[in-house]
């Protein structure tokens, strides 16, 4: 059952039951480098010795499903040559510079879409996990934006992969606020990470330990952004990229040792246990059939919606978790197309990774009106999102689809 028949409602009528939140402009920024699986190969056999850890790293590396990852420099950076890892103050000097840039870029793109004013935005909501500092990069982001001083901010930690995502369900509920007060909201969400330069820090890990840690073979450098809006203000006639319609969130039992990403003199450490395809793949069906059965106007007949009337947009933690949500959910590839193409062109940015596979999703062929988006944390936390592709709001009323 296709969910776009809706109990026979008129297009109206389901607006009239949603929370008339969109997003209206969304930006990714990818760094111009793209590394492929030779370049780690590189830097090991640069500054490591060969060890049974090492070699079973460098093989996993090979066979990630990743053609190229995004970085900010090549091998040959400067932070990743010296004798040591680079120290987290040296790391948090480069996102200063590296990821406030692609932040910007970002932002730019999504505010242009957008059409509006930087002088309209209400808030800022932002994340990361690869830099901490105060004020927030978010603080130098607004600035080089030219943001009004009294946009309110907020800058979410703690969550790594799932950040993105968190950052819209944090900005939806934001924007409901400022609906409530009957005030419009205009919501810049923000996710950005430098995950590049933590190569040497990983492979020290592994040198030292003789562990094998993956998180070295699969992340890379994003920017993303996303302007949210309440549809309440001055008239004003936009093309809502998504329609918000509803969101979950919630912790998996007894898993708060199996996916984290800790702090470290020489940046942070990734925790990655094998244990976390597995449970996050367990996880998306029953957190689908709540949400699910939380909007009614998904339902025809008392009937639900099955996944494969949706396409996904999943964050592409590795190739392990898209594949086994892919069977868990009886989807095929075409369900997941921007999560692999993301994936497999740019590697997982962390945070800022679902945003572009919304953005990108967008741009592909024609595809199914409804959309899940989904991803994954430490802790580990699912947050999961249902989104309706566009339709032309003319001062807060639906109208035609438009291209």
């Amino acid at each position: 059952m296709s969910p776009s028949a809706l109990n026979g409602s008129t297009s109206h009528d389901r607006f009239e039951n949603n929370l008339n939140l969109s997003i209206v402009g969304l930006g990714t920024e990818y760094p111009p480098f793209q590394l492929g699986p030779e370049a780690l190969e590189t830097l090991a056999q640069r500054f490591y010795p060969p060890s049974t850890a090492l070699s079973k790293v460098l093989s996993i590396n090979r066979f990630t499903g990743i053609d190229t990852r995004a970085a900010i420099g090549t091998v040959d950076h400067p932070l990743v040559n010296h004798p040591n890892a680079p120290s987290i103050a040296e790391l948090n000097q480069c996102f200063r510079q590296e990821g406030v840039r692609l932040s910007i870029s970002a932002c730019k793109k999504a505010i242009a879409e957008w059409g509006g004013s930087v002088d309209e935005i209400t808030h800022v909501v932002s994340t990361t996990c690869t830099n901490s500092a105060n004020p927030g990069f978010d603080h130098y982001v607004t600035k080089g934006l030219g943001l009004r001083s009294g946009v309110e901010k907020i800058l979410l930690h703690g969550i790594g992969c799932s950040g993105g995502l968190a950052a819209i369900r944090a900005a939806s509920n934001l924007a409901l606020g400022s609906s409530f007060r009957k005030k419009p909201a205009r919501i810049l969400v923000l996710a950005c990470e430098i995950s590049s330069l933590l190569v040497r820090s990983e492979l020290d890990s592994i040198d030292k330990e003789q562990k094998t840690r993956i998180g070295v073979c699969l992340f890379s450098d994003c920017a993303s952004a996303a302007v949210l809006s309440n549809g309440m203000g001055e008239y004003e006639v936009y093309s809502p990229k998504y329609e918000i319609l509803g969101w979950r969130h919630e912790i998996l039992e007894d898993s708060d040792q199996d996916l984290g990403f800790d702090v470290d003199p020489f940046g942070w450490k990734v925790v990655l246990t094998p244990r976390v395809p597995s449970m996050a793949s367990a996880a998306v069906s029953p957190a689908f059939q709540d949400l699910i059965k939380s909007l009614p106007e998904l339902h025809q007949d008392g009937r639900l919606p099955t996944a494969a009337d949706f396409d996904w947009a999943l964050h592409p933690g590795g190739s392990t978790i898209i594949t086994g949500v892919e069977q868990a959910m009886n989807l095929t590839q075409d369900h997941l197309r921007a999560s692999y193409e993301i994936y497999v062109n740019y590697g997982n940015s962390s945070s800022a990774t679902i945003m572009s596979v919304m953005d990108k999703l967008r741009d592909m062929s024609e595809g199914r009106e409804y959309v899940v988006a989904c991803a994954f944390g430490p802790g580990i936390s699912l947050e999961m999102m249902i989104l309706r592709r566009p339709r032309t709001i003319v001062d807060g009323l639906p109208t035609e689809d438009v291209d």
